[in-house]
């Protein structure tokens, strides 16, 4: 019961933390502390007159903006807060029998990784391939977090449903074999149906829920790449770009990993064309993966009754995630509006987490029913 509680509230905490990236890194404060873990050189933004005179001796080449070094710290903050949940998770899974042993270590390890990331966001002045990496690896945290917690809960469901599954030793003796192996037969069954709730689904139900996850991330990296490269306003108009766009693409440009030496990346360091090429390609990106989407929440609705409501959660989020994202564009990406688009995204992929868990679990443990059957 601790671990579920504790469970839920690091996904919040998570959450929480990839919107607050998000927050800072839209407010042009990913540099509002130009060291790292501290703020310069102190373990909190220095606000005092003697700390700030102190800060400008050691980065003379820097303007103090404590409003910027604030919402930095505070994010920081907050995940060093994820890094001790995560911790106490590790422990307590280590001492439960019942839950699993090599997911939570993996994401303890990706915590740390996360954190170098970050150091280097900042060390590396907000180099794009460093930004949106540190995005995928808040976004990977997210999700495996789900998944822990998904298969934590599966475990403690499943001594009062395994309790089904065989005769007790008094009776045994009293059963003909025949009987013996129809009573061993149904109680999979059984148990089987209560894991998983209902009739299998669609074989190609578990192939479309994979594809549409890695449509999914593909399109979470193009967002994380436009904006590490600050390319969300190159197009203002709809529903492609305004002027000769097609004339313009530069993919070799746009998609560089490496964009050479810069004393800093802050505001983005790509000419006009390679900006456009990346917002066009997310724009692109998200017409495919709605409806990706879109169809495998019909195929959920359709075929599957236990998955009805993640289908219509999907569809609902899509919409919203479309909305968001047409407004940004509209409305010349308002701060608001942009951190819910970051959000959208973070919703949408724990929807597809949990799609392929369910549909997956319940096309392993169907083969397994049937190979005892």
């Amino acid at each position: 019961m601790a671990l579920t509680w504790l469970m839920r509230l690091t996904l919040i905490l998570t959450l929480l933390v990839i919107l607050m990236g998000a927050y800072t890194r839209l407010s042009d404060a990913g540099l509002g502390c130009p060291d790292w873990p501290g703020c310069y050189g102190h373990i909190k933004v220095p606000t005092q007159d003697h700390e700030i005179a102190h800060a400008q001796r050691i980065f003379p080449d820097h303007d103090i903006h404590p409003e910027k070094a604030w919402l930095e710290m505070i994010h920081r903050y907050i995940a060093a807060s994820l890094g001790v949940l995560v911790l106490l998770i590790v422990a307590l899974c280590l001492n439960n029998t019942n839950a699993p042993k090599k997911l939570p270590f993996i994401i303890l390890l990706l915590i740390i990784f996360q954190g170098a990331l970050g150091m280097w966001t900042v060390t590396m002045k907000l180099m794009p391939i460093v930004v949106m990496a540190h995005l995928i690896g808040g976004f990977s945290v997210f999700s495996l977090l789900l998944l822990l917690y998904l298969r934590i809960r599966a475990q403690a469901t499943r001594p009062a449903v395994d309790a089904l599954q065989l005769p007790s030793s008094d009776n045994i003796d009293k059963i003909t074999a025949k009987n013996a192996s129809s009573t061993v037969s149904n109680t999979i069954n059984i148990s089987t149906d209560l894991r998983l709730g209902g009739a299998p689904y669609p074989a190609s139900l578990a192939a479309l829920a994979t594809v549409c996850l890695m449509v999914l991330i593909g399109q979470i990296m193009l967002g994380g790449w436009t904006s590490a490269n600050y390319a969300a306003l190159a197009c203002t108009t709809l529903p492609i770009c305004e002027g000769q766009w097609l004339e313009n693409i530069a993919l070799a440009e746009a998609f560089s990993p490496f964009q050479g030496q810069h004393p800093s990346f802050e505001f983005g360091v790509l000419d006009y064309p390679a900006r456009m090429t990346i917002h066009i390609a997310h724009r692109f990106g998200a017409l495919v993966t709605a409806v990706m989407l879109l169809l495998l929440a019909y195929r959920l609705i359709v075929h599957t009754q236990p998955l009805r409501s993640l289908g219509l959660l999907l569809i609902a989020l899509v919409i919203l995630q479309v909305s968001l994202g047409i407004t940004n564009v509209v409305m010349q990406l308002p701060l608001g509006i942009a951190v819910s688009h970051n959000g959208g995204a973070a919703l949408l992929l724990l929807t597809l987490v949990a799609i392929n868990y369910f549909v997956w679990r319940n096309r392993l443990q169907r083969a397994v029913a049937h190979r005892g059957n």
